[in-house]
Order: structure tokens, then C-alpha cells, then sequence
């Protein structure tokens, strides 16, 4: 009798087990308690939420790793969702065995009373929502956030947009034809040579008077065709004496320090003693006028265009639209053996591009003063002399090399001079398709040549720009000309007080509106080159 009650006491206990286990324990907690996978022999996708380490068996489960509940109803909802599968927000987690993300856990909430890990621990009381990263402020532009790796640029838009290839097309179609550029050339070149025997005839103040070429034309960054030349009739100066009439310091009122009789310039000086720049560019622009009147139509068509306010250009054009060719005639005082004026001091930054030794030859250089009327506020200053260094600037452009095997035959070719010519064919395509609306007429190529030479300075080293590195090299530059458009700041190279996007020059509105032009030709695949101009 005492036999068959203990069998039936012994089966009871055997009908009763599987009831205290038939609640299931939650699987361990992949980021609390999982080991290092063993190096080698792993399969792919271990680490992830249904890896274990080798020879541990699913079931071989440690409760006390489990990890704790964040609250009785969440457990409870977590244990409903196992049965139907996650919720969306819980995309990602393993309660269906494919694996989480890194850093995320595996293991649903656990029942109440089980021991909280130290890792639980923490998250509960940093919070269970992670939080979102959020943008740091945008600063001031860097060099280190101008790259050229096809990665996203620093100003929100596409990298990598247009293929190299393209780019290069579009160069070719750039280019000048040798034929054009010849007869244009010829023709200017006779021009000129009769307007300077004739001034010199004619006007004794300007008798010693010498042309320098200037501009794109001189430099070898025109673009599309050989229409535009710039020419400077340079007459040298005796001692002067520079005023800076303006907080930029690049214009000034000029004074002869010495003035030994029989000065030409006698008859331009005003009371007090200052050049009248007025004056003088009156004067020169009459006797041009009177030239050209004399020229007889069998020789060539010349037209003088009427005066632009604020303007130190006379401007001629030979021939008939549309093969005709525009010719800037400035008017410059040559200022040589004196130094430069105190507002160039931290200009010209050159020594990691050209070097210490090219930067004082350059500093030896004459400087140049041209006839422009300062701004104040809306009202133009009379009789004042803006700064030139263009025979410095087609200096550098052309020997623009960190070596000097730079684009000869022999040499490494750089795309410095194309990124250049891209950036200005590209201002002038958003100029022609906009008609110069938005105020898009108050950027101009010097703007573009500025920032190429500040450009050059920020990426020194031929190896930045090499060639076959086209097209990363021309998102970099489009990136820190952005950057200067978006910040009202683009230094003169050679006068860096004297800020060429200062909001007394160009708008904001004018600015965010080309920012965003060109914004959109990068992310679309600039669609403006496959315009005709």
C-alpha cells in the first residue's frame, strides 16, 4: 500500500513539471550577455541577434541576464507582439530571427521580478528613446570642408553630378578658333596702333602714353570668342602722394609729391592739389572720339560708345553685330619705385602657391591707379583712383603652376585655367537665360578670377588639380564660390579690407538668387552648357 503511494505521489510530480515551465524563458539578450564570436569558421551574419557563441545551446539560458521590464505594460504588449509579429517602430528588432541593428537588443521586455544588467540599468535611466543627432550650426567656410572625393559638398548639393568627359566637351566648344582669333587680333592691333600715334600727336599730356594688355583675352581664359579685348594706355607718373578715401582701401585721391615744371599733368590738378581723374579721362576720351570721326570707313567701322556712369572704360567696337568686337580702353597712372599702399600689406598670399621669392618680385612690380569713382552709401565719389594689379593678375594665371613643369609639354597638366573658364562660362549662360534679371548684371568675371586665385591659395599643390581630376576639382571651386556667395564674402586678392561681396555691392537677394541657379545646375546636371549662346 505504501509502495502505490509514493508511485502516485511520483507521478503527480512528474504531471505537474511541465506546468511550472511552460512559461517560456525570454532569450538572452544579445548586447547584454553574448561573447565575441570565435575568429574564423563564423558564418556570415554572425554578431547579429541569432549568433551564439560556439557550443552554447539554444535553451542554455541564464535568467539572470535577461534583461529588466521598462514597465509592466510594456512587457506585456512585448509578449502580444512576439505572437503577431513587431510593431512597425520595432522594424529591425529580432523577435522573428533575421537580426538587429548594431547596438540594438535582440530580447523582448522579460516578465516581472527578473535581475536588471548594468547595461539595462544605464539605458532606463538615460531614457528609452535614443536620441536623434542634431545638425550642428553652420559656421564660417573652411578649407577641410572643400573636398574633391565626390562625397557631399559642404553647401547641401550633389557632388559628382556631371562626368569629366563632359566637362571636357564642353571646354572644346570654349575654345578660340586660331583662324577667328587671328583676324581679331589684327584688327585691334591696328586700332590701337592708330589711336596711340595719334594721341601722342595731338595731346601733349599724353604723349608719353604706352598701351599694356589686360584681361582675358591676355590671359588665355577667353571664352567662346575673340569679341572682347581689354587695353590699358598706362602713362608713367612722377611721386604721388596716396589719400584712401574709403574704408576698403582700394580707392584713393592722388597728389604728385613732386611737381617739377613743365608736367604734363599740370593742367589736370585741382586746387588742392589732387589729380582730377574726371578730367583726364574726359580729355582722353575726346581725343578718341575726334580720332576715330577721321577715320575713313574704307580702313575699318569703329563706333565709340556712349560714357557709363562710374565707368574708368572707353569703349570702342569694330564692325557690325553680330561679328563685332568690343575694345576697353582704360585710362592708368603708372606708380613705380614707391611701395604698396598700407591696405595690400596682408594681400597677396602666394608663398605655399608660388613662393616667397615670385611674391617679391611681384612687390617690386609698379602698381597701377585708374580712373573709377568710389561708393558712398549711393553716391559715386568724383576724381578718386581705384588700385590695378591686372599685369600681376595675367602673370599668375599664366605661370600658374606650384611647379614649374606645370602644363608644359613635359609636364603634368592641371585644370586650374579650365575649372576658371567653366565657372565663367557658367555665370554667363545664367546671364543670358535670365536676361540679367534678379540682379544677376552686378557679377561679373573678375568676381569668378578672384575667387580662382583665392581658390589656388586654399589648394596650393598641382597634385589638387590635376586634369584627369576635372570634375571634383570644378565641384570643390563651385563649392567655396558658393560659400562666398552664401557669407556676403569674397576677398580682393591683392586688397583683402576690400570685400567684392560686401552688401553695398550686391544684394542679398542678388546673391541667394545666384546661389540657388547655380545649386540647381550642379544637382541637375547643368543643363545651362547645352545652351547656345
Amino acid at each position: 500500500m505504501g509502495d502505490q503511494c509514493a508511485a502516485a505521489r511520483r507521478a503527480r510530480g512528474s504531471r505537474k513539471a511541465p506546468s511550472q515551465s511552460s512559461a517560456p524563458e525570454p532569450p538572452r539578450s544579445h548586447s547584454a550577455a553574448a561573447k565575441p564570436p570565435a575568429r574564423g569558421g563564423e558564418r556570415a551574419g554572425a554578431g547579429r541577434g541569432d549568433a551564439r557563441p560556439p557550443g552554447e545551446h539554444a535553451t542554455a539560458i541564464n535568467p539572470r541576464d535577461s534583461p529588466s521590464p521598462i514597465d509592466p505594460k510594456g512587457a506585456t504588449a512585448a509578449r502580444s507582439r512576439t505572437e503577431k509579429g513587431p510593431a512597425p517602430s520595432e522594424k529591425g528588432s529580432v523577435h522573428n530571427g533575421k537580426g538587429s541593428a548594431p547596438g540594438e537588443s535582440n530580447a523582448v521586455p522579460s516578465r516581472k521580478g527578473a535581475v536588471p544588467t548594468r547595461k539595462d540599468s544605464a539605458r532606463r535611466e538615460k531614457g528609452a528613446v535614443p536620441k536623434t543627432k542634431e545638425s550642428p550650426a553652420r559656421g564660417p567656410p573652411a578649407v577641410a570642408s572643400y573636398c574633391c572625393t565626390g562625397t557631399e559638398s559642404s553647401v547641401g548639393v550633389k557632388s559628382g553630378g556631371v562626368g569629366a568627359r563632359r566637362l571636357r566637351d564642353v571646354l572644346k566648344t570654349l575654345s578660340l578658333g586660331r583662324q577667328d582669333t587671328s583676324e581679331a587680333s589684327e584688327n585691334v592691333n591696328l586700332l590701337i596702333r592708330t589711336l596711340v600715334s595719334a594721341i601722342r600727336a595731338r595731346e601733349n599730356s599724353f604723349s608719353s602714353i604706352d598701351i599694356l594688355g589686360t584681361g582675358s583675352y591676355y590671359e588665355h581664359v577667353k571664352i567662346s570668342a575673340p569679341n572682347e579685348f581689354d587695353i590699358m594706355f598706362k602713362m608713367p607718373a612722377p611721386r604721388v602722394e596716396l589719400e584712401q578715401c574709403d574704408s576698403s582701401g582700394a580707392f584713393y585721391y592722388v597728389r604728385l609729391k613732386r611737381n617739377p615744371q613743365g608736367n604734363n599733368l599740370d593742367k589736370f590738378l585741382q586746387e588742392d592739389g589732387t589729380l582730377a581723374a574726371c578730367k583726364m579721362l574726359f580729355a582722353l576720351r575726346n581725343i578718341i572720339k575726334e580720332i576715330v570721326k577721321s577715320m575713313t570707313r574704307t580702313e575699318m567701322k569703329v563706333t565709340v560708345d556712349k560714357k557709363k556712369a562710374g565707368s574708368p572704360a572707353i569703349t570702342l567696337r569694330i564692325g557690325n553685330p553680330p561679328m563685332e568686337i568690343s575694345v576697353d580702353i582704360i585710362l592708368a597712372l603708372e606708380v613705380r619705385s614707391q611701395s604698396w599702399p598700407a591696405s595690400t600689406q596682408e594681400g597677396l598670399k602666394i608663398e605655399k602657391w608660388l613662393g616667397s621669392k615670385v611674391k617679391q618680385e611681384y612687390k617690386w612690380k609698379p602698381i597701377y591707379l585708374v580712373p573709377k569713382h568710389a561708393k558712398d552709401g549711393r553716391v559715386l565719389k568724383e576724381d578718386t583712383w581705384r588700385l590695378s594689379f591686372s599685369h600681376i593678375e595675367k602673370d599668375m594665371i599664366k605661370n600658374h603652376g606650384n611647379t614649374k613643369t606645370c602644363c608644359e609639354s613635359k609636364g603634368v597638366k592641371c585644370c586650374r585655367k579650365s575649372c576658371l573658364k567653366l565657372l565663367k562660362h557658367l555665370l554667363d549662360q545664367l546671364k543670358t537665360k535670365d536676361g540679367n534679371r534678379r540682379g544677376l548684371d552686378k557679377f561679373c568675371s573678375y568676381h569668378a578670377k578672384t575667387a580662382f586665385f583665392q581658390a589656388c591659395v586654399l589648394w596650393p599643390d598641382d597634385k589638387q588639380w590635376l586634369f584627369t581630376d576635372l570634375e571634383s576639382c570644378f565641384q570643390k571651386f563651385l563649392d567655396y564660390f558658393l560659400d562666398c556667395l552664401n557669407n556676403a564674402y569674397l576677398p580682393h586678392f591683392f586688397i583683402p579690407t576690400h570685400n567684392l561681396f560686401s552688401r553695398q555691392l550686391i544684394d542679398k537677394a542678388s546673391s541667394d538668387f545666384l546661389s540657388k541657379e547655380i545649386k540647381y545646375e550642379i544637382n541637375n546636371r547643368f543643363p545651362i552648357f547645352e545652351l547656345q549662346n
